[in-house]
C-alpha cells in the first residue's frame, strides 16, 4: 500500500470528514505521478493520452510505474511529474483525472473542477507584512496544523536545518503563532513560505493564521524561541542528481501541454 492509498482509504471510510479530504488532496499534489502519454515527449513538450468518459475527458496517473505498466500491460510512454504541475496543466482545460484506475485500492475519478480547485488552491501565495515580536510563549494550535507542518517539514530537507513554533505577542498588541525556518538555505525562503502556508490551508483548521520567519540558529530570537517553542528537525538532504531534469521537474520551467 502507497501513501496514496492509505490516504484513499481513510477518506473512503469517512467520506464526509473534510480534513481526510483534504489530506488526500495534498498528498497528491505533493507526490511524484507518471502520467499516461500518446506518444513519447518532444523536449519540454508532452502530450498526455487523453480518455473520452461518460463523465468527461480524463488523463490518467499511477503512483507507481509498475502500476502503469499493469494498466498498458506492457511498455508506454509516460512522464514523471509533480501532482501540482499536473494539476497546474490541467487548470481550465475541462479535463479530469484518473488515478490508478482498475490497479490500485486507490482507483478513483476526479472531475475536471477538483483540478481546477486543486490548482487554485496551490496558487495561494502568503502574504508579507511586517510586525515586531515582543514576547513568546509555548504554542497552541490545533494537533492537525502541528501534524501538516511536520509532514510538510518532513519533505523539506536541505532547505533548512530546522523549525520552531511559538506563540508570539506583537509590539502592537497582536497575538498569534510565530514559525521560525532556522538556517534557511540562500534562495528556499519563498518555497518554503509556500509550503507552510499549504500546510496550514490543507490541515483543515479554518482561519488558521501563521506567521513565518527566517532566523540564523544564533540569533537571540531563534534562542528565546527555542525555550519555549516546539522544535522540528528536518531530514539531511539527500544527494543531489545532476542529470537533466524531466519536463516538469524544474518549478521554473513547467512542460508545455499539447
Amino acid at each position: 500500500m502507497t501513501l496514496l492509498d492509505a490516504a484513499h482509504a481513510a477518506v473512503s471510510a469517512e467520506p464526509e470528514n473534510e480534513a481526510l479530504r483534504l489530506r488526500f488532496f495534498e498528498r497528491l499534489a505533493d507526490g511524484e505521478l507518471v502520467v499516461l502519454l500518446a506518444k513519447e515527449a518532444e523536449g519540454e513538450t508532452l502530450e498526455p493520452q487523453v480518455f473520452d468518459l461518460e463523465d468527461g475527458p480524463v488523463v490518467l496517473v499511477f503512483d507507481r510505474e509498475e502500476r502503469l505498466a499493469a494498466f498498458t500491460g506492457g511498455i508506454a510512454p509516460y512522464a514523471a511529474l509533480p501532482g501540482r504541475v499536473i494539476a497546474g496543466l490541467l487548470k481550465g482545460q475541462g479535463i479530469g483525472m484518473g488515478v490508478n484506475l482498475g490497479v490500485a485500492p486507490s482507483s478513483m475519478l476526479l472531475p475536471s473542477e477538483a483540478m481546477d480547485w486543486l490548482a487554485e488552491t496551490l496558487q495561494d501565495a502568503p502574504e508579507e507584512v511586517e510586525a515586531l515580536p515582543e514576547e513568546f510563549h509555548a504554542p497552541a494550535v490545533p494537533e492537525a496544523v502541528i501534524a501538516a507542518l511536520d509532514a510538510k517539514l518532513a519533505r523539506a530537507g536541505g532547505l533548512a536545518v530546522a523549525a520552531l513554533l511559538a506563540g508570539v505577542t506583537y509590539r502592537d498588541g497582536r497575538r498569534g503563532h510565530l514559525l521560525a525556518l532556522i538556517d534557511a538555505a540562500p534562495g528556499a525562503e519563498g518555497a518554503l513560505a509556500r509550503a507552510m502556508n499549504e500546510a496550514l490551508v490543507f490541515s483543515g483548521v479554518e482561519a488558521g493564521e501563521l506567521d513565518v520567519v527566517f532566523l540564523a540558529a544564533a540569533s537571540s530570537a531563534a534562542t528565546a524561541m527555542a525555550k519555549v517553542g516546539l522544535r522540528f528537525d528536518l531530514p539531511e538532504p539527500q544527494v543531489q542528481d545532476l542529470s537533466p531534469a524531466a519536463p516538469g521537474m524544474d518549478p521554473s520551467r513547467p512542460p508545455k501541454l499539447r
